[in-house]
């Protein structure tokens, strides 16, 4: 059984896939199931902080989406790989992290990234370059950031949550935020079926932000993931035709805001290294490092 396709999956087996266990002295991988949720939460609650992506996927009505891999040592639940449309290793040492490659490397690529704190993600993309390679894109040093206090800036009055007849304003901010930063367009493929789905599922759940200037959003930003102690914001974008102004700083200040009343009491994000106007608009807001994330694309 793994630990959940949809809704209502952890209390319904489901296939392990017909991958043997592996097992190495008082040590296993196996996917886990139902009957390991609550070792699972209580490995995440370790760092809820980075572990927030896998952490949400337990919440009601979320689905995890994918397999959980567990390796365990001595019966005990020592670390976690996630393996859906991401692959995202959870406190995991170098034994747990072979065994991780070794399962992916049989199971063959499914996921578009790897993507967690780069001490796990680098030596589980060495073992796993040689079967996976190349990658299109390496974001080998990306500051991992959060703020748990009042924004140090006045928010946005103007930010707000996107209604959802509002869905054709966003859409194409959020193709056009999406191709900027990942270097693919979402279209493709599907002609973007699959990212206008998630799109309207963040309008749906209040988890769209935006500012929106004569039928036009100007600035925008996503809670992606929510936990019980900690949430995570992606997809910050100002119109090109907008930078310099001064939009970002009180545009995440007022997000900061909305995800500290209404979802968690810690916010969390990521962000790319080299975009220093970005490092610099969240430090004015008032986040802090607290780690680096590595992000390997397909």
């Amino acid at each position: 059984m793994s630990l959940g396709r949809g809704p209502s999956d952890l209390g319904r087996p489901v296939p392990r896939g017909g991958y043997p266990p592996r097992v190495i002295g008082t040590a296993a991988l196996r996917v886990l199931d139902q009957h390991d949720r609550a070792a699972a939460e209580e490995l995440l609650a370790r760092d809820p902080l980075v572990n927030v992506f896998v952490a949400s996927r337990f919440r009601p009505g979320s689905g995890l989406g994918g397999e959980l891999w567990g390796w365990t040592v001595d019966g005990r639940l020592d670390a976690l790989c996630y393996s859906g449309a991401n692959l995202v290793p959870v406190d995991a040492g170098t034994e747990a992290i072979e065994a991780f490659a070794d399962r992916a490397r049989r199971q063959g690529r499914r996921c578009s990234s790897i993507v967690g704190p780069t001490e796990m993600v680098e030596p589980l993309w060495r073992l796993l370059e040689p079967t996976w390679g190349p990658a299109r894109a390496i974001r080998a040093r990306q500051p991992y950031m959060a703020i748990d206090a009042d924004p140090l800036v006045e928010p946005d009055p103007l930010v707000r949550r996107v209604r959802p007849e509002e869905l054709d304003l966003l859409y194409p901010a959020s193709v056009a935020m999406f191709t900027e930063e990942v270097g693919v367009s979402p279209l493709l493929g599907d002609g973007g079926a699959a990212y206008r789905a998630r799109v309207a599922e963040l309008v749906s759940s209040g988890r769209a932000f935006a500012r929106v200037e004569d039928g036009r959003v100007v600035f925008k930003a996503e809670v992606g993931v929510v936990s019980s102690r900690a949430c995570q914001v992606q997809g910050v974008w100002v119109d090109p035709s907008r930078r310099g102004e001064g939009l970002a700083a009180p545009g995440m200040a007022a997000v900061v805001r909305e995800c500290l009343q209404r979802f968690a009491p810690v916010v969390s994000l990521y962000v790319n290294s080299y975009n220093l106007p970005a490092l610099a608009t969240y430090s004015r807001v008032g986040f802090s490092r607290v780690g680096t994330f590595a992000t390997v694309l397909f």
